[in-house]
């Protein structure tokens, strides 16, 4: 066999060469839409590649980048990592002090930002050092004095005087940091090999994902946050229309674009695609959209979504696993064989499960009791392998405690697995709540509470309780113009779980606080508890 390596370069020679006139949509920050093909990109990734050697860039050099999702966003994912450099897309959500420490331990040598961005940018600049700064300006106002204009340097590049990567496949391309809930963010490096093995699983038709030419697709997850999912090299690999929503992401933007450019799959946490579904019922017949799929990731996902959009809209609600650490994709749940005879409810019921690997990833569980059994009961974290997950940490020798003697990734996710190797997260370590010796998970309370007519979001965190030392507490978002009582979300709770489980204690508020990426942030509301309840339990 010849001595191929799987590289992104691969993936950007096959994009000029077979979808050329394919297009790329982008909204600005004035929502007005820019639009080029693959070909333009291409041109302009060479030019980028080019420039960026002149600045001094070399291989093996990190360039971080600090912008939303667009087609500029979209050049530095192929131009930094085809001139053997490695890109490193910052959290715009992250602190500035995160930031800066992110920056320093990466040692960064440039940094591209948005223009709209740069007002969090002065706030950690002084941090930092860093070689150059430059702007990616969409608007009239000229960039500030003292950085490189994005445009103008680009126009400099020579697209001939581009010099492809073609080094070893296992060289690092992408380097994401973890959201840093737990401690400080802790730093990943993908090489080639991992994001192109990554990309054709994802691909692959058994994830049920299956993106192809065919389809145009709506990056809503953030391009900072573990590569938008794999979205922009699986759309560049198989020449899909991409479709990128820039800072807005309201909801009515987003049903704009959903619309105007028949997206076909969109990916993002269940918050924002529940907006999107509170909207198009606000709304019957508004919106002609063309969607086939929605993957849901980041937190479990409601059951009520998966039945809401396939019985009102025809579109497929796919729940999807994965970690910073997995590239990020790892689990989709997936509709098999056997499962197509069941009933439209035990359907909607099973596709609440993170689901099954996707090809190449290993799966296990283990307790304190050892491996467990593929039984769908038994509970223990699960653990995963496969050539795109991380074996290791940047410039981290202290969280060895991540990975098993016999090199699998402990994910912290507590799970059951089934006969057919079906994954359902029944929690995070952290969240789970033993109560009295008995276990609770909070993400099944959640799940059923979200599904009551006047819940709009609902989070529960275990707290102190002098007798049972943890007893569950639900704090919840309602719909606008709901009301619903205490004993109305018992009973609605009763219904489904033992009577152990039943929270006693209910919180109303207004937003419940989330992460960088839109996750719950329980760690806040257990703070907000212990503030606002005096500490006659504990």
């Amino acid at each position: 066999m010849m001595d191929y390596q799987l590289t992104v370069p691969a993936i950007l020679r096959r994009a000029e060469t077979l979808y050329s006139k394919k297009e790329i949509v982008s909204c600005l920050p004035d929502k007005n839409i820019y639009r080029y093909t693959y070909g333009n990109f291409v041109v302009r990734v060479k030019k980028l590649g080019a420039a960026l050697r002149k600045q001094g860039v070399r291989e093996g050099d990190r360039v971080a980048t600090l912008c939303w999702n667009h087609h500029q966003h979209l050049e530095t994912y192929f131009a930094i990592p085809c001139i053997g450099a490695i890109i490193h897309p910052l959290n715009v959500r992250f602190s500035a002090e995160d930031l800066g420490y992110i920056i320093d331990e990466a040692e960064d040598k440039c940094l591209i930002v948005d223009q709209v961005l740069l007002p969090l940018f002065e706030k950690f600049k002084s941090f930092i050092s860093i070689s150059s700064v430059i702007v990616i300006s969409q608007s009239s106002q000229p960039v500030p004095e003292g950085y490189l204009d994005y445009e103008t340097l680009l126009q400099n590049g020579d697209a001939d005087q581009f010099k492809s990567f073609d080094g070893d496949e296992n060289t690092a391309a992408f380097m994401c940091y973890t959201s840093g809930t737990t401690g400080k963010p802790k730093g990943i490096l993908y090489s080639h090999r991992s994001i192109l093995l990554h990309t054709l699983s994802s691909l692959l038709a058994s994830t049920d994902i299956g993106i192809t030419e065919h389809d145009s697709v709506l990056s809503i997850v953030p391009m900072f946050h573990a590569g938008a999912w794999g979205l922009p090299y699986n759309c560049t690999l198989v020449g899909a229309k991409q479709v990128y929503p820039g800072p807005n992401l309201d909801t009515e933007n987003l049903l704009r674009l959903l619309e105007a450019e028949q997206v076909t799959v969109t990916g993002a946490v269940p918050t924002v695609i529940q907006g999107i579904l509170h909207k198009l019922d606000e709304h019957p017949g508004k919106y002609k959209l063309a969607l086939r799929t929605i993957m849901i990731g980041g937190s479990a996902m409601p059951r009520f979504l998966v039945k809401s959009f396939n019985e009102r809209y025809g579109v497929r609600v796919l729940h999807t696993w994965g970690m910073t650490e997995t590239s990020p994709l790892g689990v989709t749940s997936t509709i098999h064989s056997e499962l197509k005879k069941a009933s439209k409810e035990e359907q909607y019921d099973h596709a609440r499960k993170q689901g099954q690997p996707i090809p190449l990833v290993e799966i296990r569980g283990r307790n304190e009791s050892g491996l467990i059994p593929w039984d769908g009961i038994t509970m223990g974290e699960l653990e995963v392998r496969g050539p795109f997950v991380a074996a290791s940490y940047y410039k981290d020798t202290t969280a060895n405690t991540k990975f098993t003697s016999d090199g699998w990734l402990k994910t912290g996710d507590i799970a059951t697995i089934d006969e057919n190797g079906f994954i359902e997260i029944r929690d995070r370590s952290k969240d789970m709540i033993k109560s009295g010796g008995e276990w609770i998970s909070s993400v099944a309370l959640e799940n059923a509470l979200m599904s009551h007519p006047a819940v709009l979001e609902a989070a529960v965190v275990g707290v102190p309780d002098a007798r049972w030392m943890e007893r569950p507490h639900a704090y919840l978002v309602l719909k606008e113009g709901k009301k619903v009582s205490t004993q109305e979300l018992k009973n609605h709770l009763q219904e489904m779980f033992p009577r152990f489980w039943i929270p006693e204690g209910y919180s109303i508020i207004d937003a419940i606080p989330k992460t960088s990426v839109g996750k719950f942030l329980k760690s806040a509301l257990r703070e907000k508890y212990n503030r606002e309840y005096p500490a006659i339990n504990r």
